[in-house]
């Protein structure tokens, strides 16, 4: 299909930051916005619906925000919020919801109702063929090595599979962490690079100094991809998995996710995302944490920097 996607308004990079459970914050979006690339957050990294409102307010009504904003859905049947965490969307009104973990069509109508736009995570043909008939307005495929809930697709043969039944917005997640990455995401056929690890470390963001220490020394064969912390295929540190006292094999344990971590319950039992923290293949290519503006003038520099040396 040779059909793309016309750019966004204020989009001075076709970049979405990913949004990260208790690592995105507030600040980090607003600095997205205002350098020009998309932030979003997960609705959960609010404790209380309340803090949620007020959030939510503070985003919307930041000034200097050049570029559209978005948040992260869980449309899980066991998210217990569900109805009144769209409400508070329906009231705040971000212009793209990203719907993951379960079927996106009870976003669609409250969201479009709204003007706003929904778009999906999906990590296999099948989940975004269902996206889509559920009338989403944009793919995320989260293929090998995107960090957090991952997929296990290749990235050249899962998107090119996807352009030949569907031509609307895709942002391509895997490994993305400079502006060459960007560029390559745009020539498999991706309209945005999906990019969490990369502003995992950047000074707006709430990562833990301890945190970033492990990602500084990391590269990709220091990420483990695994089930037993929350169930799904996520990846992880392995230095973190390791510091929370788990070897080999207790990330090599298939099936239900390790009650004591997953719980943290116990004297100094860890507790996933608090203890043990997740980061994806770009991380090898990650050693300083800048303040977003410093590094979208990077990725920038680097985007430009791929493109002539292809001409």
């Amino acid at each position: 299909m040779a059909k793309r996607v016309p750019p966004i308004p204020g989009l001075r990079l076709p970049v979405v930051a990913g949004p990260m459970f208790l690592i995105s914050s507030p600040e980090l979006i607003i600095a997205c916005g205002r350098a020009g690339v998309i932030g979003s957050i997960p609705l959960k990294n609010f404790r209380t619906l309340a803090e949620l409102d007020t959030g939510l307010g503070a985003i919307a009504t930041a000034e200097g925000m050049l570029a559209p904003w978005s948040v992260n859905l869980i449309v899980h049947a066991s998210n217990k919020a569900l109805k009144d965490e769209i409400d508070l969307i329906a009231k705040h009104k971000p212009p793209i919801v990203i719907a993951s973990v379960g079927h996106p069509g009870v976003a669609v109508g409250p969201v479009k109702g709204y003007g706003g736009k929904v778009w999906c995570d999906v990590a296999s043909i099948r989940h975004a063929k269902k996206a889509i008939e559920a009338g989403v307005d944009g793919l995320i495929l989260l293929t090998a090595g995107a960090g957090g809930n991952t997929g296990t697709a290749q990235a050249f043969a899962y998107i090119r599979e996807v352009r030949r039944f569907y031509d609307g917005p895709i942002a391509l997640a895997g490994g993305i962490s400079d502006g060459a990455g960007i560029l390559a995401a745009q020539a498999l056929g991706a309209d945005f690079a999906f990019m969490g690890t990369r502003f995992m470390a950047t000074r707006e963001a709430w990562t833990k100094p301890k945190c970033l220490e492990m990602m500084f020394a990391a590269s990709l064969d220091d990420i483990v991809t695994t089930k037993a912390i929350t169930g799904l295929n996520t990846t992880f540190l392995k230095a973190s998995l390791e510091a929370a006292g788990l070897t080999k094999e207790d990330w090599d344990a298939t099936g239900q996710p390790l009650p004591r971590v997953a719980t943290g319950e116990g004297q100094d039992m860890p507790k996933r995302w608090r203890d043990i923290w997740s980061a994806g293949h770009g991380v090898g290519l990650i050693d300083d944490a800048p303040p977003v503006a410093e590094l979208v003038d990077r990725l920038e520099r680097e985007y430009v920097e791929a493109r002539a040396s292809l001409l």
